[in-house]
């Protein structure tokens, strides 16, 4: 369940990040990559299961579902903050370089 949500986050992202291609301001391809590589690593993570002798996707427990559920919204939460402090260090619109040039006249 993890690794769908965050391949629908993956998906998502990647669409808005075509549609709006020629205005990168936000840097959006960032946010995309990131949930890409979430997704590789949770089919790494099935894989591994696979190999152990475990389901690639655990369906027939309800609780392990909704654990595995909430699990992918906190990546998606957590990868969502990360590009949110990206784009606070990489001010794409200047908007803190001009916070701090009024703080300091």
């Amino acid at each position: 369940m993890t690794l769908i949500v965050t391949l629908l986050a993956a998906v998502i992202t990647t669409i808005v990040w075509y549609t709006k291609l020629p205005d990168n301001t936000y840097r959006i391809g960032v946010l995309a990559l990131t949930y890409w590589a979430a997704a590789l690593m949770w089919c790494v993570d099935g894989i591994a299961c696979l190999i152990g002798g475990e389901p690639f996707v655990e369906i027939a427990d309800t609780m392990a579902m909704l654990d595995d559920f909430i699990l992918g919204l906190v990546v998606v939460v957590v990868g969502l903050t990360a590009w949110a402090l990206y784009l606070l260090l990489k001010d794409p619109r200047n908007v803190m370089a001009k916070v701090f040039a009024d703080r300091r006249s």
